[in-house]
């Protein structure tokens, strides 16, 4: 399931990262977004979420949250 659609509150391990650009892969990575990480999403907005990786909370738009797998 994409992470747009995950449910607030709840932690999933991502099972994959569907990007096609080099550059957003490596963005991710230093992140910490990887297959095999822990990620929640704690918030929802209407041009996307917040999530929680690791020790970390980020904003990422829609677009950003259809391409991570969880």
């Amino acid at each position: 399931m994409e992470l747009s659609v995950a449910q607030e509150g709840k932690e999933y391990i991502i099972q994959k990262i569907e990007t096609d650009d080099a550059e957003l892969d490596a963005f991710l990575l230093s992140l910490g977004c990887y297959a095999g990480e822990k990620i929640t999403v704690v918030s929802r907005r209407r041009g996307g979420c917040t999530v929680a990786i690791k020790d970390g909370r980020y904003n990422i738009d829609n677009q950003l949250a259809r391409a991570i797998i969880v």
